[in-house]
């Protein structure tokens, strides 16, 4: 699998990089002549021309001056702010609190068609219900985010739900079974989401695996991910956010999935799996 901040972002900068330096080529001018006119070392010119140092939206607005290529500065903001946009912090995107972290998911939820969601940890949000929701939500709450609208944000990923129910999305979760015993909550909250597992597998557009957890398996667990369409891949780790849609990488996670997938038990093996685990909070 990809590092945490994964290649997707290193190719991306360098794309950005890449652009750059063909601007200056294009223009005519050496590094040297292209310091000179944004006031700058000159290894700061190389720095950026190999993407070792990322450049600011000003360092972007001097060199397309120096370049006489004005009209190229909104796309190449543009092309800065997704690479930005590709690996951010929680504290940036939690700052104002965790209702509006999960609205801003809403319209990629609502566009994709099929989802691929493998968890190793936790229900995934489309799964959780409400108690298992505000459980999870508080903890992170408490663990990084100064505003406390829990209650809020507990309503949004609730709401988000109805994707499972509206139009022709498919989706296919995956769960470790260890995900089937861990929990934040009390026995009550992870026995009424256990059953919930089994009343949303039985929907005709959910496919529903867990991965047994077993000695010589083949493929030890990786970080949860979830897989949008054939475009787009989110991974939550433990300082941020990732999002990835270099196609080679996208095709990596899919393939991932897909290993586990074969590994994972479904129907009647899945609901005993599930089965077994509720009994033993009872």
């Amino acid at each position: 699998m990809p590092t945490a901040r994964s290649s997707s972002i290193q190719q991306a900068k360098k794309t950005l990089a890449d652009r750059l330096r063909e601007l200056r080529t294009d223009a005519g001018l050496d590094g040297k002549t292209l310091a000179q006119r944004c006031g700058w070392h000159p290894s700061k010119v190389s720095r950026i021309s190999t993407a070792r140092t990322a450049p600011s939206e000003e360092d972007i607005r001097a060199w397309c001056r120096a370049c006489e290529r004005e009209d190229l500065t909104a796309d190449l903001i543009a092309s800065l702010l997704a690479v930005e946009g590709m690996w951010v912090e929680w504290h940036r995107v939690e700052r104002g609190g965790l209702r509006r972290p999960q609205e801003a998911v809403l319209p990629l939820f609502e566009r994709t068609s099929r989802f691929r969601s493998y968890s190793s940890w936790l229900v995934p949000g489309l799964l959780q219900t409400h108690e298992y929701t505000a459980d999870v939500l508080r903890a992170v709450q408490r663990r990084r985010v100064p505003v406390d609208d829990v209650a809020d944000a507990v309503a949004v990923r609730i709401e988000r739900q109805r994707v499972l129910y509206e139009g022709h999305r498919r989706f296919a979760f995956l769960l470790e079974e260890a995900v089937l015993r861990n929990s934040l909550g009390d026995v009550d909250t992870q026995v009424a989401q256990l059953e919930h597992l089994t009343q949303v597998a039985a929907l005709p557009n959910v496919s529903m695996g867990v991965v047994p957890t077993r000695l010589g398996r083949p493929r030890m667990p990786v970080e949860s991910f979830w897989v949008f369409d054939s475009t787009q891949v989110n991974v939550e780790l433990v300082t941020g956010h990732l999002t990835i849609t270099q196609p080679s990488e996208v095709s990596t996670y899919a393939n991932t999935f897909a290993t586990f997938a074969d590994m994972a038990a479904y129907g009647a093996k899945a609901r005993a799996l599930i089965s077994r685990a509720r009994d033993s909070f009872t």
